[in-house]
């Protein structure tokens, strides 16, 4: 049960959550950048500076990301009855082509490098570059550890595809490194190869971040193991006879469920409603990212 019984984050919270680690991504991004650029310039590396231009590009991507989540957020009002948690979807969808477009321009870059060669590298990047590469890689992976934990507190695609932004970032540093490593030692064909690699690694990160929110998108049901699990709480309440219906929907981070059960049919209105009532309030404390759930009772 511990897969889905995670602890409760309301809606406001989440918000908070999201809005905190948004502002350490901006604020960190802003001052990695600068400092990478200034390090591209005074240490003649033409790959730092690139990956400074990465770096500030993320700042976009983290406004998306935050804008989508707090929207997602708001009420339910009278022209949208059942909220807004889709548009964290849009804001995922969104972040996921940045992404794959990252990742396109990384490999595209070391696919034309080892196609024409390395006849152009003539300055040896400076030890100072490849001091702003290490430190890049060390922030942006930290930075990717700590949104993704963010991300799984509140349940958020958007967040988690942010993670991923900054997982890329981590590993663009990494060729950055090998590049500028490559060029000193007399081997700059390193630089392409892991562009290329990292590429890879991008692209399967989007495809993934997408596919999930296509499938939040779309009403795709929950895992087996969470209806199964589902199936054991309805069945443990007393006076249901059978379960005769079970769907269930993804609807953003939230989920929705319609049950349909069997009882008694020479029960009261009123103790049929119990019974019901009972189902439907054991789903929502055992799984607390249930938004509603609708119960049905068939008499036997």
């Amino acid at each position: 049960m511990e897969q889905v019984r995670k602890e409760f984050v309301t809606d406001e919270k989440a918000k908070k959550i999201a809005l905190h680690v948004s502002g350490v991504s901006v604020a960190g991004n802003v001052v990695l950048s600068l400092f990478k650029l200034l390090a591209g310039i005074i240490g003649h590396s033409g790959a730092m500076i690139s990956d400074a231009v990465h770096s500030a590009s993320d700042v976009f991507g983290t406004i998306i990301a935050v804008l989508g989540i707090s929207i997602s957020k708001r009420k339910s009002d009278a022209n949208h009855q059942y909220g807004h948690d889709r548009l964290e979807c849009v804001a995922a969808i969104v972040l996921a082509v940045i992404l794959l477009a990252t990742g396109l321009g990384i490999g595209i870059s070391g696919l034309e490098k080892i196609i024409k060669g390395n006849s152009s590298s003539a300055v040896v990047p400076g030890v100072i570059a490849l001091v702003a590469a290490v430190v890049s890689i060390v922030f942006k992976e930290w930075m990717y550890w700590y949104t993704r934990s963010a991300a799984k507190k509140i349940n958020s695609g958007a967040l988690m595809a942010e993670a991923w932004h900054h997982r890329s970032d981590a590993l663009s540093s990494v060729g950055a490194f090998a590049g500028i490593l490559g060029a000193r030692l007399g081997y700059p064909i390193l630089d392409p190869i892991a562009s290329v690699i990292i590429c890879l690694f991008v692209g399967k990160a989007a495809y993934d971040i997408f596919k999930d929110a296509i499938d939040k998108m779309v009403d795709k049901s929950c895992d087996d193991e969470t209806l199964e699990q589902m199936r054991g709480i309805i069945s443990e309440q007393a006076g249901v006879l059978n379960i005769d219906m079970l769907h269930t929907r993804l609807f953003g981070a939230k989920m929705y469920v319609d049950i349909e059960i069997s009882a008694d049919g020479t029960l009261s209105l009123e103790e049929g409603h119990e019974i019901a009532q009972k189902v439907h309030d054991a789903i929502e404390k055992e799984f607390p990212l249930v938004k509603h759930c609708m119960v049905h009772v068939n008499p036997v």
